[in-house]
């Protein structure tokens, strides 16, 4: 093998690593600017699928909250009283760390488990999905009753308008009323939201921005005269248990 070959081996294999690298920054740059959006249902949606007689009724519905979950479950059980069974999953938060299935007396994994990889499948978060079951005289069979939970939830959550939020944060500044303009200018021009305020000699106010947004928010902030910033006041997230 002679030196030009050697080299141009050489070269072809640094361009490869430059290549991966390059690859792995732009991922790495896009994870970051979407890690503060996540995906939900703009409003509820029905879907149904029928199966040798067995009719599953599904309803997609946004929530936010466990509390939600339970107030939308209790009016799904209310309106289909009579049906022999009322399984659902949801998931909560924008990081999709909340979650739950239930087969409500259907095989163990063949209800719930099905209808929350329909959510997965479209990483979506704060939404609960229900489906309603009314037997029809056929056993369907693990496999089957698997396939038609999926179905069936696939129906409603097709049939969803699907939106994009933000991920908010907060912080809340402290500062003395004459640099209460400055304040204002910076609020403004980076679009924040105010969520409580009061003014007097020292001035308090909290402040919501998207999570990716808040470090040029804070850096702007703390240059303004006299200004403080107390400790990031989350906003609060319901981790209960349903």
């Amino acid at each position: 093998m002679n030196c030009a070959t050697l080299r141009f081996m050489r070269a072809t294999c640094v361009a490869k690593i430059v290549q991966f690298f390059f690859i792995a920054a732009k991922s790495y740059y896009l994870c970051g600017m979407s890690a503060d959006t996540y995906k939900t249902l703009a409003a509820p949606a029905r879907g149904i699928y029928t199966e040798k007689r067995s009719k599953f009724i599904a309803i997609a519905l946004p929530a936010g909250t466990v509390e939600e979950v339970k107030e939308r479950l209790e009016e799904c059980r209310k309106a289909y009283y009579d049906a022999r069974h009322v399984c659902y999953a949801y998931m909560l938060g924008a990081e999709r760390s909340l979650f739950r299935m239930n087969d409500n007396g259907e095989p163990s994994g063949t209800a719930g488990r099905p209808i929350l990889g329909q959510i997965n499948a479209r990483e979506l978060t704060d939404v609960l999905v229900v489906v309603v079951r009314y037997f029809g005289g056929i056993k369907l069979g693990t496999g089957g009753l698997t396939q038609a939970y999926k179905r069936a939830a696939a129906e409603a959550l097709d049939a969803a308008a699907i939106i994009e939020k933000t991920v908010p944060a907060t912080l809340t500044a402290l500062f003395e009323y004459p640099f209460l303009n400055d304040v204002m200018r910076v609020v403004k021009e980076e679009e924040a939201e105010i969520v409580s305020q009061s003014f007097d000699m020292d001035c308090r106010m909290t402040l919501s921005i998207r999570r990716s947004a808040l470090p040029r928010l804070r850096a702007r902030l703390e240059k303004v005269e006299s200004l403080r910033l107390a400790t990031d006041v989350p906003i609060p997230s319901d981790t209960g248990r349903l």
